[in-house]
């Protein structure tokens, strides 16, 4: 009887056991699309528990969706186990599978996927890319087809000296790579783990990265878009703005020589400011007075090659190419400079920001894996976010874009940032055996510069201002997209008053931004026409501007600067007349 009895209770236990484990685990898993905040309840009413990055998985509680009371989701939040507790993230930003379905093996069923599959793409890219077309029905992908076994091309772009990362992070570093730049450089030869992450285009199926993809031809559809782009890109640099006060207007000649090219002018501007930068600190290559070189001008940085600069100087490196090159005036060099990049990587079969990086799909079968614009392989993804922002603020976000991505052989599950050193060596193929724990990268906030975090969020700085925020943006919002690059915890932002600004708080001129990177810096928040402070243009602006002109009431710092909504240096009438305009719904302000 006895042993009846005990058999009876460890029967129990078994259900009760198998009961309990079936309320806390699921046979789904997701993936997080984009940095996501993982929340204590489901709505952005709740507090953070976590904020976890893009290639983040955990499983699932259960398979409903939870609706949002708070309006903050639209499409309902999903219970995962995270770390044996309950978290909750929005459904919008996430990928659903079985856990035992290979996700190659997955078969077409939307008109979408349908469509991806006929063109050739694995099944593994069909949720993310199906989204983004839901989203934008006027965007198309295409998919190159390399033949190229993925673990072979991360271990061929992972030979020394061929790929570099800014970063501080020693899981992102290849510490057996002596490579030629100094141990104190931030630049480090890339680990294999941080390589595969890159290289993996699925990581970047977002919104904003998926324009590293974007083929780098004129658009005859995007002829009207492309000024407004351009100028969107480089709006905030000294270079134009050095230009634009003696009446030399670069947006124009980098659209003009686009269009004679056939390249696009979003690309143009977007490699220069990488190649140039917003600060004046190449000055002698753009302004074309240096004594002995008057009139010639390098956009890109062309010649300026490490063997050189350090010998000679940036100065006479750039200069001396772009006069041997006859790039004397600038459309001359403009144009000089575009030629070169198309004859020499988008004709060769490298048009597409990523190839221009990896080299996957070279017409020369001879240069794969060589004949590399650039060696950071963090450059894609950077030039890509701009491209995006740049499109975003002219308006043209849902225009015919097409987008060009790669496809390999015997890709692995998913891919993650490395977070130990066994991550940096090996296959580089993902473990399929992974747990319900996050296996995100580890918090990075140190390994980029504050400037590479500004501007790969789709940001500008000038001086120690913050730009290019869109009027509404939220204090969640802007932590997030900053975060989505920097790493979890990198960003506070508190109000005008000093005090610690709240999530759903609307960004205005004067708030404060700290970014913790390789360094810490504090940017003020400048929103032009929110002379006020308050994350509105409204009336109270106008009387602002107008106080200010007439003298009754000074302005000074980051209002001052948000009043000159004209940008041309002053305030005066004109801003009166920009601020009245937003007002009126005539012509609205760009940030």
């Amino acid at each position: 009887m006895k042993k009846s009895c005990v058999l009876v209770l460890s029967f129990l236990l078994f259900v009760f056991f198998c009961l309990s484990l079936n309320a806390y685990a699921s046979s789904k898993y997701i993936i997080l699309m984009d940095t996501v905040n993982i929340r204590i309840g489901a709505g952005t009413n709740y507090d953070v528990l976590k904020t976890s990055g893009a290639g983040t998985i955990y499983y699932l509680k259960g398979e409903a969706l939870i609706e949002d009371a708070s309006g903050g989701c639209q499409g309902g939040w999903y219970e995962i186990n995270y770390n044996g507790s309950s978290g909750y993230v929005c459904s919008e930003y996430v990928n659903v599978y079985d856990e035992d379905v290979n996700l190659d093996d997955i078969e077409p069923t939307t008109a979408c996927e349908i469509e991806l599959f006929e063109k050739g793409f694995p099944s593994s890219y069909f949720v993310p890319l199906c989204k983004l077309k839901e989203k934008h029905p006027n965007w198309s992908f295409e998919p190159i087809t390399t033949g190229l076994d993925f673990n072979t091309v991360v271990a061929q772009e992972s030979k020394c000296g061929k790929s570099y990362i800014y970063t501080s992070n020693s899981y992102y570093v290849d510490s057996t790579c002596k490579s030629a730049y100094s141990s104190s450089s931030p630049w480090k030869p890339a680990s294999y783990g941080a390589i595969q992450y890159y290289i993996d285009p699925r990581n970047f199926f977002t919104e904003r990265y998926i324009f590293m993809f974007e083929t780098l031809s004129y658009v005859d559809q995007l002829d009207a878009v492309y000024a407004p782009a351009v100028t969107s890109v480089i709006r905030n640099a000294h270079f134009y703005t050095y230009h634009l006060g003696i009446e030399h207007d670069l947006g124009e000649v980098i659209k003009s020589a686009g269009k004679n090219i056939g390249v696009s002018p979003t690309f143009i501007a977007s490699r220069i400011v990488q190649e140039i930068g917003n600060s004046d600190s190449l000055y002698n290559l753009y302004s074309g007075v240096y004594p002995g070189y008057e009139g010639y001008y390098n956009f890109y940085n062309y010649g300026v090659s490490d063997s050189c600069a350090t010998t000679n100087g940036t100065t006479y490196c750039g200069l001396s190419y772009a006069k041997s090159q006859g790039w004397y005036g600038l459309n001359a060099a403009i144009e000089g400079g575009v030629k070169s990049i198309n004859n020499n990587y988008i004709q060769a079969g490298q048009y597409t920001r990523y190839l221009q990086k990896f080299n996957v799909v070279p017409k020369n079968s001879n240069s794969i894996y060589s004949h590399q614009y650039m060696t950071n392989i963090q450059a894609p993804m950077s030039e890509g976010s701009t491209a995006y922002s740049s499109y975003l603020s002219a308006g043209a976000i849902d225009s015919n874009f097409t987008f060009s991505i790669p496809v390999y052989v015997n890709m692995p599950t998913y891919t993650t940032l490395p977070t130990s050193d066994q991550d940096n060596v090996g296959s580089g193929a993902a473990d399929d055996n992974f747990s319900d724990q996050d296996v995100s990268s580890s918090s990075s906030s140190s390994s980029l510069a504050v400037q590479s975090i500004i501007t790969s969020s789709g940001y500008q700085y000038s001086g120690n201002y913050l730009l290019g925020i869109e009027l509404g943006t939220t204090v969640g919002e802007l932590d997030g997209n900053l975060e989505s690059v920097g790493g979890s915890g990198v960003v506070s932002i508190t109000n005008s008053k000093g005090l610690t600004a709240s999530e759903n708080d609307v960004i205005g001129t004067g708030y404060q931004v700290t970014i913790k990177g390789s360094t810490t810096s504090t940017y003020t928040v400048v929103i032009y026409g929110d002379v006020s402070g308050d994350g509105k243009i409204g009336a109270l602006d106008l009387l602002y501007v107008q106080r200010s002109i007439l003298g009754v009431e000074s302005l000074s710092g980051a209002y001052l600067e948000s009043a000159d909504s004209s940008r041309d240096g002053k305030v005066g009438a004109l801003d009166l007349l920009v601020v009245q305009r937003h007002i009126l719904n005539v012509e609205i302000i760009k940030q």
